[in-house]
């Protein structure tokens, strides 16, 4: 089961993973008031559904100003958005989120996903954060790191550690070795934990501030273990799934 950008964000914030301030909003009204609750001079207004690609499609619109923030969401909310992922047809828009804009450092990419083969939780990490990570496998295969995690013990400290070492965070800031790790960590409680088959953070940021931010993120549910998750189930979004 997939579900949306902001419900995503809401789940691995449980497991101490850092995400923008932001709000969902359905209406232009909405979407203005969310603006002046984050009270920053600048915010994103982003499409929420259940695709990538959102960016390139115009689903995500950096605004600064009131004014800027109500035209983008005007523009956003209720078009057909067209990306690589829903076909020619595309997908309406009937919410967004509206969150506070970051002085980005660097971009990065992390994810977590289920290896059959050898029976393990791989995270896979990569310097080209914000970029379309098969394209980076296709062209670029050495800058894909890889972890295996036994899903035994779990992910370990140094494991973490190394990543964050392996994405060359120290020489962006080095203060940033230790959140990074623990950020890592997080994710893969939030995999095991909430029965994911996927979770994928793309960019994963370092900003200005001195934070390691997960600006977007993308969780898929195993379908077989939702028996286990009623209050996941309630995030089940029909108009997104296919008939």
């Amino acid at each position: 089961m997939k579900i949306h950008e902001y419900q995503a964000k809401q789940i691995l914030a449980k497991y101490g993973v850092t995400i923008p301030r932001g709000k969902v909003a359905f209406t232009l009204d909405e979407v203005v008031s969310a603006s002046e609750e984050l009270g920053t001079e600048i915010c994103v207004v982003k499409a929420q559904i259940h695709a990538g690609g959102r960016g390139k499609g115009g689903g995500v619109k950096v605004s600064k100003g009131l004014e800027a923030v109500r035209t983008n969401a005007e523009q956003i909310l209720g078009m057909q958005l067209v990306t690589h992922q829903t076909g020619p047809k595309g997908q309406q828009v009937k919410r967004v989120l509206v969150e506070e804009g970051m002085d980005i450092k660097k971009e990065l990419y992390v994810s977590l996903l289920v290896d059959r083969g050898s029976q393990q939780v791989v995270m896979l990490a990569s310097t080209e954060g914000g970029m379309d990570i098969e394209q980076v496998a296709a062209n670029t295969p050495e800058k894909i790191l890889k972890v295996g995690i036994d899903p035994t013990i779990g992910m370990r400290p140094y494991q973490a550690t190394e990543l964050a070492y392996g994405l060359e965070i120290d020489k962006i800031n080095p203060k940033l070795i230790r959140p990074a790790a623990v950020l890592f960590q997080g994710l893969y409680e939030a995999f095991v934990n909430e029965d994911c088959s996927l979770v994928e953070i793309n960019p994963l940021v370092l900003t200005g501030d001195g934070r390691v931010i997960a600006l977007d993120s993308k969780i898929t549910i195993d379908d077989n273990a939702l028996f286990r998750h009623k209050d996941t189930l309630e995030l089940r979004d029909l108009d997104e799934e296919d008939p």
